[in-house]
């Protein structure tokens, strides 16, 4: 196997973590960095710094909290998808050791970004569809499965990284075609 191949499975498991929420898994990834648990590419001992790990316990907090805020989580939501391709493409990036910048961030946006942005899109239909059919009131309840799911997923990446970007891929592939798949046309 490629050397550069299990920090791409990190890196996409990690993103999928990105697209129910962006700072969760960049903060449980700074955490697995500074105990030594993963390795970052050299050009990113920036992300182990004390400044990095408190600016993202207080935006996990902030994101956190502000989507249990009914309408505040939609707008959230439209946000989040750009956010989502950036935070997963940064997550796939730090730990891929290439060393030609336009090879390792090509791939990290097309893997990390295209997984975060695929996982995004979902939940914001679903966040959606949970607006127009409670009114906002049901979406405390996507927002904690969110919250589970992100530090779930984000966790399992740090700790079977292959199993979880493997997964991570086949699940983003299902959604893909699920998204695109043809529908019979209604004969009205």
């Amino acid at each position: 196997m490629e050397s550069w191949i299990p920090g791409l499975l990190l890196g996409v498991a990690l993103s999928a973590g990105s697209g129910f929420r962006i700072f969760i898994p960049l903060l449980i990834s700074n955490l697995a960095a500074r105990m030594g648990w993963v390795s970052l590419s050299d050009d990113f001992a920036w992300m182990t710094s004390d400044s990095a790990t408190i600016l993202l316990v207080v935006a996990t907090i902030a994101e956190t909290g502000a989507y249990y805020i009914p309408f505040i989580d939609n707008l959230l939501d439209t946000l989040a998808l750009p956010a989502s391709v950036l935070a997963g493409t940064l997550l796939t990036s730090q730990f891929l050791e290439i060393h030609d910048p336009v090879i390792q961030w090509g791939l990290a946006l097309v893997a990390g970004g295209g997984v975060a942005g695929t996982v995004q899109a979902g939940t914001s239909l679903l966040r959606l569809g949970s607006s127009k059919f409670t009114a906002g009131t049901g979406n405390g309840i996507v927002s904690t499965v969110e919250n589970i799911l992100s530090s779930l997923v984000s966790l399992l990446a740090v700790w079977l990284p292959v199993i979880m970007g493997i997964l991570t891929l086949l699940f983003a592939f299902w959604i893909l075609k699920k998204l695109f798949r043809k529908r019979p046309q209604r004969m009205v």
